[in-house]
């Protein structure tokens, strides 16, 4: 399988301005990049923002009533949503752009849909004042075939709802205990201008308006399509607090006035110091979950390899039981945590032997690569595993790969079991395999702790030696 390039949007779950927030100053950090990026990384792909004309017929879309086993698998997945953490997944709408194409289709075909507990799609822009569409071909206009679509039809390139959008409200339809909730993302000035008091009004009134009321485009209106707002600001500033702290707050008052129930969560970053002078503690009253990016620990804006996401280990500064610790110290309960698990990881080239390439000095592969592409390597490579945090690596001799599994994937639900954590957080469904082992390892992981099921079969060969002290300490 040849090399290729597989980077996210930057607006979020990635190094933004991590040199002057990283709360792990051990790390060295040598990058960073902005949402509205020219050149990203070798072929990133931005979310489209071409400006195209929506035809104004009003909707009037017929679906397929949810299929008998598709009910059963909804209503056994809402039975055991509040015995046990949710399973949340990131879907990406740039997604459509990817070699191969992601699809909502693909959520049924391998079974996602039916174990995820909630799916936030990424991603509503914050620009100019106001929520908006941030692709709209993604979006709203693509036709998708019969063979592409959830309900099995193909789009009418006439019918004024199509997209991504009008997949979900069909996804919706099918699994009726999937909660969708749409991710809020842009530049950390944008979200600090729409917190003012003085624009903070017009704001939330388009917020409201497009997304959870529905209005989406002229002749589009898709009223329940979302069942929540995620708000992804990445990162106000000391003097944005009380901003920050208003705007959550109205957001939740315009919700539950709206439709009470609805989900409002936090995407917040690896340590609580990224909101200084905000109370997290009030905001956790406030926000139903907070998803916690316990990621990017280690990557290629160092000169040495490490952990992507480590559970807990003493050889490097960041961990998800330290972020976890941290933001439970700042009193938000665990119950309203959520952990970040990516899939996706990181590489390093000629690297030595020493160790089988931990925490050694490499030069960096540019960019991410999904966990399908990883998987693929196995086969080249030996897999050695951090008794520890369960981490595990590929190294051949050369070439390093930090990523997570199965078995490093069930460490973490099974912590996340043990302290009662609101759940877990996938960032992002598209980068797993064809037939979605690290989703189903999450999901098998929640529904059968590992007092209750044998440990992950995964082939891995442990280190031969200790593991080596992190240059960087």
């Amino acid at each position: 399988m040849a090399t290729t390039q597989r980077t996210r949007p930057t607006s979020s779950r990635t190094q933004t301005n991590r040199q002057s927030l990283n709360p792990f100053p051990i790390l060295p950090v040598c990058f960073s990049v902005s949402l509205f990026s020219a050149t990203p990384l070798n072929k990133l792909r931005q979310p489209v923002l071409s400006l195209l004309l929506l035809t104004t017929i009003a909707h009037a879309q017929t679906v397929a009533p949810p299929e008998t086993a598709d009910i059963e698998a909804a209503n056994h997945a809402s039975s055991e949503q509040s015995v046990r953490p949710k399973l949340v997944g990131y879907f990406g709408q740039w997604s459509l752009y990817n070699e191969p194409r992601y699809l909502v289709k693909d959520l049924v075909s391998n079974g996602g849909a039916a174990m995820l507990d909630q799916l936030n799609y990424a991603q509503g822009f914050v620009t100019n004042g106001h929520c908006s569409v941030a692709d709209p071909n993604a979006d709203l206009n693509i036709a998708f075939s019969a063979k592409e679509s959830v309900n099995g039809r193909a789009d009418n390139p006439n019918q004024p709802f199509r997209g991504y959008l009008h997949q979900l409200a069909e996804l919706k339809r099918r699994y009726p205990h999937l909660k969708l909730v749409l991710s809020l993302e842009g530049k950390p000035t944008d979200f600090a201008y729409d917190a003012q008091p003085e624009h903070r009004k017009a704001f939330l009134d388009s917020c409201v308006e497009l997304f959870l009321k529905g209005h989406l485009a002229p002749g589009v209106y898709a009223p329940h399509l979302f069942d929540g707002i995620d708000i992804d600001w990445e990162y106000p500033h000391a003097d944005d607090s009380a901003n920050y702290l208003a705007l959550v707050t109205e957001l939740r008052q315009r919700m539950d006035a709206l439709h009470p129930g609805m989900i409002l969560s936090i995407a917040a970053g690896p340590s609580p110091h990224m909101y200084e002078g905000i109370d997290l503690a009030a905001v956790s009253q406030i926000a139903d979950e907070i998803g916690l990016m316990t990621y990017d620990f280690a990557g290629p804006w160092m000169d040495h390899t490490g952990f992507v996401a480590p559970l807990s280990t003493p050889n490097q500064a960041g961990s998800v039981q330290r972020t976890v610790q941290a933001y439970r110290d700042a009193g938000v309960p665990a119950s309203k945590l959520l952990v970040g698990i990516p899939f996706y990881g990181y590489g390093w080239r000629e690297v030595p032997a020493t160790a089988n390439g931990l925490y050694q000095e490499g030069t960096a592969i540019h960019g991410d690569r999904p966990y399908r592409y990883i998987q693929s390597l196995t086969a080249h490579s030996t897999v050695y595993r951090d008794p520890i945090s369960q981490a595990p690596w590929l190294f051949d001799g050369d070439a390093f790969w930090t990523y997570e599994d199965s078995a490093s994937i069930r460490a973490k639900a099974d912590f996340a079991l043990d302290q009662h954590i609101g759940g877990l957080m996938i960032w992002e469904l598209s980068e797993d395999s064809a037939d979605a082992t690290l989703l189903h390892a999450a999901h098998n992981a929640l529904k059968h702790p590992a007092t209750e099921a044998a440990q992950s079969q995964e082939t891995s060969t442990p280190p031969t030696e200790s593991l080596p002290a992190n240059p960087a300490n």
